[in-house]
Formats: C-alpha cells, structure tokens, sequence
C-alpha cells in the first residue's frame, strides 16, 4: 500500500488547466498504470522465475528493487516537480517508465529485468508527486476537488484487484513479458495527451538533495540485500556483514546530512511528534506483513495448489474486494467511531489472519484454507490504513504537509522491501533445512516459515497501535476525536 495526503506543497489554484475532464483522466490512467505494474509482476512472480533462472531467494528483487527505488527517489521526484515545473517532470517520468516497461519486456536475462525494475521505480517516483500535485491545481479547493480525488481513491484502492486478474490473463494467455508490454502503449498516449493538455507549472527557486536522497536509498537497499543473501550463504558472510556495514553507515551518514542541508528532502522535524513517529514505524510494519503475503501466498498458490496464474489473480479477489470495500466505508466509520478503535480492531484482525496462514501445509485446499485468512486480513487492513495515514499527517506544519505526506509513501515501499527481504530470508533458510526431497512440500516448509515471520511483523504493528491509542484510557474518558486535517486522505492501493 502507498499512501499520499491530497495536499502536497505547494499545490495553490493558481494555474489554470485546459479541458480539466481530460487532465483528470490522464493523472488517474497514469495511477492506474502504476498499480497495475506491481500486482501483474507479482502475480508472474513464479513464471518469471522459471523463464529467467532466478533462484527462490534472489526472485523478492523483482519486487524490491522496484520499490526501493520509487520509495528512495519520491521525495527528490516531488522537489524536482517543484523546482523544474510538474508538466515537464510528469512527462518526463512517464517516459522513463514507459521506456523501462519495454526493455523489462525484452529482458533476456534476470540482471536486466532488474534494471529495468529500478528504472521503472525512477520513472515512478519522478511522475507519482507530479500528477497528484497537478490535480491538485487543476481542481479548486471544494466540491469538484472532492469529486475529482474520490475518482482518484477509486483507480486506487480497485486498481490493485484489476491488476491480479489481468496479470493472470496475460501471463496464463500470452507471456509474463506482456504485463510489462502492456504499459507501452498506455504511456505513450500519455505522454502525447498530457503535453496538449497539461499547463505547465512557475517552477520555484531552490535546491536538490541529491545526497540524501542517494544516502537513504542506497542504504536502504544495502541493508536489504544483505538480508536476501543470508538466505543463500549465511549471517557469516563477509558479503553480507559488509553489506550491513555499509548500509548502518550509509544511512548514519543521510541523517547527518539531513541536519545540515538548508532543504531537506525529509526535514527532520517531522520526527519531533512521537504520535507521528509511531504512525511511521506503525505503517512500515504492517505493510511488511502484507508484502510478506502478497508474495509467498502467490508463491504457495502455483508452487503448492497448482494453480494457474489466473486463477491465482482471481484467488486474491476475496480480500482485495475487502479493501476497496473498506476504503469507501472507513472514511464514514471514522466520524462516528474513534479511529483507534478502528485502528486496533483491524491489526487484530491482521493478526489473526496471519495466524490462519501459519496452519497451511502441502494438504490445505483454497476454500476451507485459504479465503478465511484473506478475508481477515482485507477487512483488517483496510480498517488500519485510513486512521493510521490521517493520524500520521494530523498537526502536520503547512510548509512539511507535502514532506509528510510523502514519507507515508516512502515509508510503505521501504517497509515492504525491508519486511520482504528479512522473510526472504526465512524462507531461504527453513527450505535449506527441509527434510523432505519434494519440491511442493519444500516450498509449503518455506512459506510456513515465512508466514510465522509475517507473524511476528503483525504481532508488533498491534504491539505498536495498542502503544499508541492507549486503549485502557478507553474506560476513564470518552473517546478522543480524531484531529482534522486541512484536506482529505487519499489512499493508494499498491501492495
């Protein structure tokens, strides 16, 4: 999941925008687009693996490495919006992925498939700020703004379903290659749309910082790569303990730069209010949990139940129904309901799922088996995310609204590269000391052990909610309301 406040900085009515019905159409195809990348990659996970010789633990980068470099470079994506002008940046981006969604589809090889997941992260995190800032101008503050970001929650929080379903047909009636095809010409009418429609914005005085933004992601990814290879050679490693020297290092260095940096790309301040920071940590948690399962359950489904990628989508259908049903009720709940109630009643339900998931084994079926755990955790997670992103952006300064908005992206794809690569980790070593000789049931031991990870990320968030709304207050006061936020949330579906 990804998660934007709907009022990024700097996003005034003051550029008028030609044919608004149109601009709106191309911010939410191009949404739509970047969800649909990451449920149609996942849901090939397995046919790419067996196309390009990716070995079981080194397949999570197929993910991570998409998600590590939109989350590493969103912020600095969102100041060159500022700095360059949104309509040359948007257009800019969406080059860059269209251009990487090709020569990820040609990728004869798993290195370059990974490079053109990187790419396509870059190209992500240059045009994601830019279109929904542009919305933001494009719509005045009022009726038509609210209308025109419940369309954009709706690509959102639907899209992710859409993107299983026609991944599977694409991998089961085509190829794998043809999910990343698909983006081609979707984002070549983009760019030649957006360049007659889209006004270009005054760009603003400042500078980049590019050194954080590298010490940040670079550190990130080191630390994840160190994690994905204890899977295959051990905490012994020097390759490994080099990596996490390198990754400690790195991201000691990114805070030192942050404190001295005249513009930040995460001012430190936003760190001050323990509320905040507890909603960050919060977030990274449970968004590891459900990368965790998106990924190993897609696993377990075709490895174990012999699904096929289609059916596998369609499996999934269950809890992503769940949550775009929930993101259209949740924002109703929350002003007759206290938010942390909502917020600990989903994490238990998050858990509990979780706890399902530890019980499948090479004998388990979908229906008894499988659809329990999903719907809890659907209807779980999407009772948590909508408090939890109001509660992180709640208080926020004006001139931090668009940092602060922007870290609970950074945040969530961080989260779930990290909490993917620990479990690979997991599951690498539990399907090295299997006992058993047959494949399924080698990968049955594995996901159970990732799954009882899953567990342990999902007994912390609760851990961590319960921590923050304090619920033994419950009992001594009435329940505390929810502070107001000067825009609506929106939230973005993209696990």
């Amino acid at each position: 999941m990804s998660a934007t406040a709907a009022a990024p900085s700097g996003a005034t009515p003051r550029t008028p925008a030609r044919r608004p019905g149109v601009v709106l159409a191309v911010i939410l195809i191009t949404q739509l687009m970047v969800i649909l990348d990451g449920t149609v990659v996942n849901i090939a996970m397995p046919k790419i693996q067996h196309a390009l010789d990716f070995s079981p633990s080194s397949l999570s980068w197929v993910q991570n490495a998409y998600a590590l470099a939109f989350g590493g470079l969103l912020l600095l994506g969102a100041r060159a919006g500022d700095l360059l002008g949104r309509r040359r940046v948007f257009v800019t981006g969406i080059s860059v992925f269209t251009l990487a969604s090709l020569l990820g589809g040609l990728a004869p090889s798993a290195e370059l498939l990974l490079a053109a997941r990187v790419l396509q992260g870059i190209g992500g995190a240059i045009a994601a700020p830019a279109a929904l800032t542009l919305l933001m101008l494009t719509y005045r503050e009022g009726p038509e703004r609210l209308k025109a970001l419940g369309y954009y929650s709706l690509v959102s929080s639907g899209g992710g379903s859409v993107g299983l379903v026609l991944g599977g047909m694409l991998t089961d009636w085509a190829s794998w290659r043809w999910g990343l095809f698909v983006n081609v010409p979707i984002g070549i009418g983009l760019v030649i749309v957006a360049r007659r429609v889209l006004t270009e914005t005054e760009p603003e005085t400042g500078r980049f910082d590019v050194a954080g933004a590298l010490t940040s992601t670079l550190g990130i990814t080191s630390l994840v790569f160190g994690f994905i290879r204890v899977a295959e050679v051990g905490w012994t490693s020097a390759e490994v303990l080099g990596a996490f020297a390198v990754g400690v290092v790195l991201l000691v260095t990114f805070v030192l730069v942050e404190r001295r940096v005249s513009h930040p790309i995460v001012p430190l301040r936003l760190f001050r209010s323990a509320s905040r920071s507890a909603s960050y940590l919060t977030m990274l948690l449970v968004v590891g949990t459900m990368f965790g399962m998106f990924f190993f359950l897609t696993q377990y489904l075709q490895g174990v139940l012999a699904f096929s990628p289609l059916a596998a989508g369609l499996a999934f259908l269950p809890m992503t129904g769940l949550l775009f049903t929930a993101s259209r009720v949740v924002p109703r709940l929350i002003a007759r309901i206290d938010s942390g109630k909502l917020m600990l009643t989903g994490s238990t339900l998050v858990a509990l799922g979780t706890v399902w998931l530890t019980r499948l084994d090479a004998k388990s079926t979908y229906l008894p088996d499988v659809v329990g755990p999903m719907l809890l955790f659907g209807m779980g997670a999407g009772m948590i995310f909508i408090p939890l992103v109001s509660r992180a952006i709640s208080g926020v300064a004006p001139q931090d609204s668009g940092a602060a908005s922007g870290m609970l992206n950074v945040v969530q794809q961080v989260g779930g590269a990290l909490g993917l690569g620990i479990l690979v980790t997991i599951f690498g070593t539990a399907s090295r000391n299997s006992t058993s000789t047959i494949p399924r049931e080698v990968l049955t031991d594995g996901v159970h052990a990732a799954f009882i990870g899953s567990l342990v990320y999902a007994v912390l968030s609760l851990t961590m909610i319960v921590v923050s709304v304090r619920p033994w207050n419950w009992f001594r006061r009435g329940p505390e309301p929810l502070e107001a936020t000067p825009e609506p949330v929106v939230v973005d579906s993209h696990v």
